[in-house]
């Protein structure tokens, strides 16, 4: 729990000033937006299909399925891991533990391979998925938080509002956007997760999920994930986080750091709103 509050400060910084150029108190510190917003925004609850059990001690930062298993990254140095994990029973099948200097953060699985980030280190981690065999390593500017794929390209969060794009390949940076509400920017995006053409994103010590047009950066659906875990189970428990979609038999997981359970969720619409102004515009068609 204490780690979680400690990166609150370095956090704030990076999305303030390192990457936005814009202090904290800024009301905006997005660039003109370049396409109209859409007409509508969505609201959802969660219904819970199914729980499953969830180790207590993992330090949840990714989350995905693939070939119907369950992979999952965990971090805080000296406890950061990759690792295969039974659904049914939470057992770990598998594990791979990073040096103890790493903070290990958000995962993404593709192509045989498992990709990992780290938080502050500027590197992330290839792995070969069935061996866990580390067989590469690649380098990026500013901190890791959540990684998904489109099986075009990578998709990271870095803690602001911003998504950066990276190449499927070299995981080199090719694009980036920035996620908005209307004309204020979403922060602190967290793990991600790629569904049906949106991405699907945590907001760090939010009990909500962004649903974010990649195309555009805007907010296209609020999902409200209060209500998963009882009071006590909370007790111990640290923040929402953690999103994977099962795209054979299209299920979504959600869990979250030092959670007891792993749900199986479908979304249940709540209401539609017209959406908020958005007051600066750049080019447009």
């Amino acid at each position: 729990m204490l780690q979680s509050f400690l990166k609150m400060p370095l956090k704030i910084f990076s999305a303030g000033i390192a990457l936005t150029g814009c202090c904290c108190s800024c009301r905006s510190s997005l660039p003109p937006a370049d396409q109209p917003p859409p007409e509508t925004v969505t609201f959802y609850t969660c219904h819970v299909l199914e729980k499953f059990p969830h180790d207590p001690e993992a330090f949840t930062q990714g989350l995905a399925v693939y070939d119907g298993s369950l992979y999952e990254g965990t971090g805080l140095r000296g406890a950061s891991s990759i690792r295969k994990v039974a659904l049914e029973t939470g057992a770990v099948l598998q594990i791979q533990k990073l040096p103890d200097a790493y903070f290990g953060e958000g995962i993404a699985v593709q192509n045989g391979r498992l990709v990992q980030l780290t938080w502050k280190s500027q590197v992330g981690f290839v792995y070969e998925k069935d061996s866990f065999e580390r067989v590469r390593d690649f380098n990026y500017l500013g901190e890791g938080w959540g990684l998904t794929h489109d099986g075009e390209r990578f998709i990271m969060s870095d803690g602001t509002a911003r998504l950066r794009f990276l190449d499927i390949n070299t995981l080199e940076t090719v694009g980036e956007i920035y996620v908005r509400y209307g004309d204020e920017p979403v922060r602190y995006l967290n793990e991600l997760e790629y569904i049906d053409g949106y991405i699907y994103a945590n907001i760090w010590r939010k009990d909500r999920i962004a649903i974010i047009n990649p195309q555009s950066g805007y907010v296209e659906g609020w999902v409200d994930m209060a209500g998963l875990l009882t009071a006590q189970e909370r007790r111990n428990a640290d923040v929402l986080n953690g999103i994977a979609y099962d795209e054979e038999d299209s299920r979504i997981f959600v869990t979250g750091k030092r959670w007891p359970k792993l749900f199986e969720i479908e979304l249940v619409e709540e209401r539609q709103e017209a959406y908020p102004v958005v007051r600066d515009m750049g080019n447009t068609k």
